[in-house]
């Protein structure tokens, strides 16, 4: 029996603003689809927690047993420039400035992109899409919209038409926005204006003569609007009406919105049964942009090669901090937040490498079936790692008191806690093992150097220089090291 049928999971819609029973279209099978990078500029941190938070819900859904198919697509066409209906391609004008082609733009910033999320150790998508590789989907269902009357052609451009949806659907149901109210705060259309309503948005643009990136169609030269990919893409490799669909909250509006209308306008059902929304992040206190200057890429972070923080962090480091938060909430990025979450990283690692080590009894004085169900209806809330991290450190202190002899555990017991906390800690929340090595590996190197302390306060002290020996023994104490004098000579502890 799988899991899923015996755990019951809740995802907070952002479409009924509820937690609600996740129950799949078909039993067994999930269709998941998250907005993916527009590869115009390295990923950034923001980004980077988005696919954390999205890849812990792959994780999850396939613990418990669900066949997933996981798609997320790359924008490498169509995005204008502050999310705008006129100005340049972020693809095409990257290409000037660095005087490339576009598609060399694309493949950098593309590699780059999978080179941070495999250091992250997230799982790739089932299915990983482009914009470029649908052009000729993204013109039928643009035909589809305009046969349904949704759709109207303007001077080679296509735009959606938002008055007409609304009269017999809600345009602004995803964002709770009244279509009256953005009539209200909208500035008037001009002269120049194609479209009939201020509120329309572009299903295909014709290009202007210098637009490097266009492709031909029944209304012009030109490229598809940006809402338009992940309509046709989601609906090619899901169907029409598919489980989950992701995002970061800044999707929200408009484009979630517009994927919403293009659906429904084209197949007259409602796309997705749950929206999910992940939370921006934020560093030192304050939003993260390239202009302020309070900004840091993945590789700065791993490198410690930045003007933000005080050292580096491991990507495991980095995604276990980023873990410590609900997906749903604002996180902020600092050097106290990243070592705190570093230490309690290396304590988890360090319990779980001393199970096999335990002494086992006959009987348990522990209860891991009840604390392992703990673990599950953490994760069964709407995906709360961080209830299930801390479900993780009762665990810690469970198996630190067995091995003080205060508590007991059967060899059942200790396998079943062994089996879980694998289960949790590397597949679902998907820490590196490889890094509890490198922490063993830390505390070697850290004993050879306390070793080598100890040898120069022992000299210093041989030399009648008490102040010295002294100092480095308080010192060592500031950090945690404690020493202990002994007729067998001096050891440490932390």
């Amino acid at each position: 029996m799988p899991l899923y049928e015996n755990q019951e999971l809740k995802i907070y819609n952002s479409l009924s603003g509820e937690k609600e029973t996740f129950k799949s279209l078909t039993d067994g099978y999930v269709g998941m689809y998250v907005c993916g990078p527009t590869v115009y500029s390295n990923v950034h941190l923001g980004n980077c927690r988005t696919f954390i938070s999205f890849d812990l819900v792959f994780r999850y859904l396939k613990h418990l047993g669900y066949k997933v198919r996981y798609v997320r697509n790359i924008t490498d066409a169509g995005h204008l420039e502050n999310d705008a209906e006129t100005g340049e391609d972020r693809i095409a004008k990257k290409a000037r400035l660095e005087e490339i082609e576009p598609m060399e733009v694309v493949q950098k910033y593309t590699v780059d992109f999978h080179n941070i999320l495999n250091k992250f150790n997230n799982l790739p998508p089932s299915i990983e899409p482009t914009a470029t590789g649908h052009i000729v989907e993204q013109i039928e269902i643009i035909k589809e919209i305009i046969d349904n009357g949704f759709g109207y052609e303007a001077n080679g451009s296509v735009y959606f038409d938002v008055l007409k949806y609304n009269e017999s659907n809600h345009y602004g149901i995803l964002s709770g926005r009244k279509l009256e109210d953005m009539i209200a705060n909208t500035r008037e259309l001009t002269a120049q204006d194609d479209k009939r309503n201020p509120q329309d948005f572009a299903l295909w643009k014709k290009a202007e003569p210098q637009h490097i990136m266009r492709w031909p169609s029944p209304w012009s030269d030109g490229f598809p609007g940006w809402h338009l990919e992940c309509t046709v893409m989601s609906s090619k490799y899901l169907g029409n009406e598919f489980d989950i669909h992701g995002g970061g909250m800044d999707l929200k509006f408009p484009h979630h919105e517009c994927e919403i209308a293009q659906g429904q306008a084209a197949n007259g059902k409602n796309p997705v049964n749950y929206w999910m929304h992940a939370n921006m992040l934020t560093l030192n206190g304050k939003k993260m942009a390239k202009s302020t200057g309070n900004n840091i890429l993945p590789n700065d972070l791993f490198s410690g090669n930045n003007d933000v923080l005080t050292k580096a962090y491991s990507p495991s480091i980095a995604r276990f901090f980023m873990l410590q938060a609900n997906y749903r909430s604002i996180l902020d990025f600092s050097d106290e937040a990243l070592t705190a979450a570093e230490k309690g990283f290396h304590k988890l690692m360090d319990a779980v490498a001393l199970i096999p080590k335990l002494n086992t009894e006959s009987s348990s004085s522990v209860n891991i079936a009840e604390w392992k169900q703990k673990c599950y209806d953490a994760m069964n809330d709407d995906f709360n790692s961080p209830v299930l991290i801390a479900n993780l450190f009762e665990a810690v202190k469970m198996i630190n008191a067995v091995e003080a002899g205060k508590a007991s555990i059967t060899s059942a017991d200790a396998k079943k806690l062994e089996e879980t906390l694998h289960a949790f800690i590397f597949d679902v929340l998907g820490l590196e093992a490889a890094t509890a090595l490198e922490n063993n590996q830390d505390s070697e190197r850290l004993a050879n150097v306390v070793e080598l302390l100890i040898q120069l306060r022992a000299k210093a002290r041989a030399n009648r220089d008490f102040a010295m020996g002294d100092k480095i023994r308080d010192e060592l104490a500031a950090n945690g090291i404690q020493l202990k004098d002994s007729k067998e000579g001096t050891t440490f502890s932390l």
